[in-house]
């Protein structure tokens, strides 16, 4: 590839990183100001920090650090989702953001990354189990998943339910939305709160309805700022509680902005999602 195209696809690539370099994402004080806007709302929220390129594991305990101390005392409202990785896996790293979690009475939860970092995620969720609550995400995509999620069945950990964004070295499971309602009845029966995370209203519906007739404590989860009435509608149908998923630091932009250009189908989503018609 040469010449205009070449330059395009450059560009493309590089924008998200200029973007960091001059606009800041909403720091720990945005973040709990949105947290406190849902809760008026009869919405939860769960805050996941997007570090930049540059950021060190201290910069971000800090992070964390701070906006647990401004949703201090919001128990049941907030949760803390932490990525892992940037961190290194640091025991004491994680340690001090779950310690942060608990004294302002706030859960921890573990975003999902690449399988490669699966174990290591799984070990950190249950060296922290007994001493404060904490869970993770299982994406459906993933072959491993059932085999994870029979083992954190019978726990006390919190468990999210994605499709997943990363792809299973192994080859991804051929119908991502038949592997994600196996893992709803795995998980079926369970007295561990268990969060629907999906924007396909038809796939909540099914994943919700499963859940509450086996007794289930669940909940609907969204990414903010992704198309969210019609699964909300659903939502509310069934009873069901909705949190929102709330990104901030400063490399929430950039990682905002990659996503975007990597699915261009998002305006017609957006736009069908208003209209209250079938898609994505």
């Amino acid at each position: 590839m040469s010449g205009p195209w070449a330059a395009l696809r450059k560009a493309r690539y590089a924008l998200p990183y200029y973007v960091e370099r001059v606009a800041r994402g909403p720091g720990p004080a945005a973040a709990s100001r949105r947290c406190r806007a849902l809760h008026r709302r009869g919405r939860a929220a769960t805050l996941g920090y997007f570090q930049a390129g540059d950021s060190d594991p201290k910069e971000i305990v800090a992070a964390y650090s701070a906006v647990a101390g401004l949703l201090a005392d919001r128990s049941g409202e907030a949760c803390l989702s932490v990525k892992a990785p940037p961190l290194d896996f640091d025991p004491a790293c994680l340690r001090t953001i779950a310690d942060s979690a608990s004294a302002a009475g706030l859960a921890l939860m573990f975003d999902a990354h690449a399988p490669k970092d699966a174990d290591r995620t799984l070990e950190a969720v249950e060296r922290l189990l007994g001493e404060h609550p904490a869970g993770f995400a299982l994406p459906a995509r993933w072959r491993r998943s059932p085999a994870d999620a029979d083992r954190f069945r019978d726990t006390a950990a919190r468990i999210r339910l994605v499709k997943g964004e990363w792809a299973d070295p192994e080859g991804d499971e051929p119908d991502v939305a038949a592997a994600y309602l196996a893992l709803v009845d795995r998980l079926a029966g369970r007295s561990a709160p268990v969060a629907v995370a999906t924007h396909d209203p038809e796939l909540a519906e099914r994943a919700l309805g499963r859940l509450l007739a086996s007794g289930t404590p669940c909940e609907l989860e969204q990414l903010r700022g992704l198309p969210a009435r019609r699964t909300g509608a659903v939502a509310a149908r069934l009873g069901v509680p909705v949190r929102v998923y709330i990104p901030f630091g400063p490399g929430w932009w950039p990682y905002a902005l990659d996503k975007a250009l990597a699915r261009p189908y998002l305006l017609s989503w957006m736009l069908r999602d208003r209209l209250g018609k079938p898609g994505r």
